[in-house]
């Protein structure tokens, strides 16, 4: 996969991730969010019912009857109310009134009149003339048996002179099973929600493949698949693979356009700019030997120029394939002889030796046209850079399941400043004697490595030049 290619997956994949760790992190907060609201609610009903509880308390002591006769109205009260999609029809609540000691005077369930209640937190601290709230089980062996209370102090002024003094409190409890279904409806919404986001993106991108990339061309390519029934899975996928890297390349637009094309401009504009002046200087009487020199700089520019083209258009070529229609076995040993054959002159004519030394037992999988064309491309480099008289060496081996292929020179080794910048397109370090190179050849090894599934480097030899690396897959 090239990098562009994983590039769009992973901004497709960031997304997606981000949508469900947005919802994972709302949905956690719902749960809080429901209980501060409720709390909030129940810390006004509990101080409106110690107001009234202290309209009726003198010297102390509290009357709870009013309360009782109105709690008991409130749970007869016929109650319809459908609040969004949750139907409510009874009023949930738990009231507990305590004297200034904590003991029940009053309780709405009827069942803890005259126990102490001194030691529960929203009793003790409401007591104190401190703020008094607690969430407890009321049934031990059911997490889903929480009840919220909040108390309020019951005051009475004993003087007109004096403060007032706390002659008791009010206690009022909800279930957190009463709003629970509410919590359940926001979390499904919020789901649901969610769920629609990430389907609108991946309709988005649909049609951007379907209407946008290829609007006919992916149907027919399945359509033709599905008629044959043949090829199985891989086939009926290919063309799915095959609009993705369309689209990819759509979307990256016409930024990626301008990059090539402004690139090219500035690498062709040195060819042409000297073929034109050695093609002004030959409109003018010039020696012979002068008119020789300026004709071959025009032959080696034209030609340079030319190289540039051809391997622009192979590079390009090979990024808009973006996957491997058909992998087979292929024999490292006959490939790195098929680029002996093909640069043994061009070694000679630097008086450079070529040495291979692959395992004739060592087969990649994957298209050996490319391979060799690759392997061309490490070996051509490496012959630039070493020196006359030396040897450029060819090696390959196995390890965990793909073959390594590298290729050696014994040139000056490579720039600190350029290790970094190696593969990029257009970039290229001086060859001995001035000469510079397209900058395309590590960037089409890269391409047809990442294609194969596997990668490439170069690095400096411990031992003086450079070493090149092509690992793939092995078959």
């Amino acid at each position: 996969m090239s990098r562009r290619s994983r590039l769009f997956a992973a901004i497709v994949a960031l997304y997606v991730a981000a949508v469900v760790l947005l919802l994972y992190r709302i949905s956690l907060d719902i749960d809080p969010r429901y209980r501060e609201s409720a709390e909030e609610s129940l810390v006004d009903t509990a101080n409106l019912l110690a107001t009234l509880l202290e309209r009726q308390a003198y010297a102390g002591v509290i009357q709870t009857e009013e309360l009782e006769r109105t709690l008991e109205h409130v749970g007869k009260r016929p109650l319809d109310a459908r609040i969004f999609q949750i139907q409510k029809n009874a009023v949930v609540l738990h009231v507990y009134v305590t004297d200034s000691q904590g003991t029940v005077l009053y309780d709405s369930a009827g069942r803890d009149a005259g126990r102490d209640y001194s030691g529960w937190r929203d009793v003790n601290r409401t007591l104190a003339g401190q703020y008094g709230a607690r969430t407890t089980l009321a049934d031990p062996e059911d997490p889903a048996s929480a009840v919220m209370y909040v108390g309020a102090a019951i005051r009475e002024r004993a003087t007109p002179d004096s403060e007032d003094a706390i002659v008791g409190m009010v206690s009022v409890g909800k279930p957190v099973a009463a709003f629970s279904p509410f919590i359940a409806n926001a979390r499904q919404k919020l789901f649901i929600a969610g769920g629609i986001a990430v389907a609108s993106f991946a309709l988005l991108l649909l049609i951007v493949t379907v209407w946008l990339v290829r609007p006919f061309g992916l149907v027919t390519d399945l359509w033709r698949v599905v008629r044959s029934r043949q090829g199985g899975v891989g086939r009926v996928l290919n063309p799915f693979r095959v609009a993705f890297n369309d689209m990819r390349d759509a979307l990256a637009g016409r930024s990626y356009v301008d990059e090539y094309v402004a690139t090219l401009t500035h690498e062709i504009k040195s060819p042409l700019a000297a073929i034109r002046g050695a093609a002004e200087l030959l409109r003018e009487p010039v020696p012979e030997d002068a008119r020789i020199r300026f004709t071959r700089n025009i032959e080696e520019q034209v030609e340079r120029a030319q190289d540039l083209v051809d391997r622009m258009l192979e590079l390009s070529s090979l990024e808009r394939r973006g996957v491997l229609g058909q992998r087979e076995p292929v024999p490292v040993a006959a490939i790195a002889d098929a680029v002996r054959n093909e640069l043994s002159t061009v070694a000679a004519q630097r008086n450079v030796e070529l040495f291979i030394d692959a395992d004739p037992s060592l087969v990649a999988r994957g298209d050996p046209f490319l391979l060799q064309r690759a392997l061309s491309n490490l070996v051509l480099n490496a012959i630039d850079f070493a020196p006359r008289e030396s040897a450029v060496t060819v090696d390959a081996s196995a390890a965990r399941g793909r073959v390594d292929i590298t290729v050696r020179d014994r040139g000056p080794g490579i720039p600190d400043y350029a290790t970094a910048r190696l593969f990029e397109k257009f970039y290229s370090t001086p060859r001995p004697g001035g000469r510079k190179g397209t900058g395309l050849g590590l960037a089409f090894v890269r391409e047809v490595a990442q294609l194969h599934g596997g990668s490439a480097r170069l690095v400096n030899h411990p031992e003086g030049g450079a070493i090149a690396t092509l690992s793939i897959p092995r078959a």
